[in-house]
């Protein structure tokens, strides 16, 4: 559908009676629904030409922006937590271990989520740390860092 916009002076002998600024169709009739008409919107406004499919791709591209923020926020230090679980699970007595502290040792007991590990082989010294203090099992990763 084409549309013809007329604009005129207020002083001009050609102008139409009634000045405005909607479209027009060939025979200077307005195309939009006068205020009262049937096809008039709510308070006398013209309807809504809108396409309907811009909420549904709106919609879409909010779905879209969820997902990434789930990847990114929730499921990597998900994944990060069942791989020190996993880790924490295998720890077996003479396991080389490193402490998030960064305290070198070898395991020499695990006991609920209690670990015995053992950082000095001369004095024989040992502490007692939690198993969610382990950072990293260093004889599965084939040695020291």
């Amino acid at each position: 559908m084409e549309n013809l916009w007329i604009l005129a002076q207020a002083g001009s002998q050609e102008a139409p009676s009634r000045i405005g600024s909607e479209p027009v169709d060939a025979s200077g009739q307005s195309t939009t629904a006068a205020p009262g008409s049937p096809n008039a919107g709510p308070d006398g406004a013209p309807p809504r030409t809108g396409s309907p499919y811009s909420s549904y791709s709106s919609l879409l591209l909010m779905v879209a922006v969820f997902v990434v923020m789930y990847m990114i926020l929730l499921r990597g230090p998900r994944k990060q937590q069942q791989q020190q679980k996993k880790m924490v699970q295998s720890l077996k007595k003479n396991d080389r271990v490193r402490t998030i502290g960064g305290i070198y040792g070898t395991v020499m007991d695990v006991k609920g989520d209690e670990v015995v590990v053992k950082i000095d082989e001369a004095t024989n010294t040992k502490i007692h740390i939690s198993v969610s203090a382990i950072g990293k099992n260093l004889s599965q990763e084939g040695g020291k860092e």
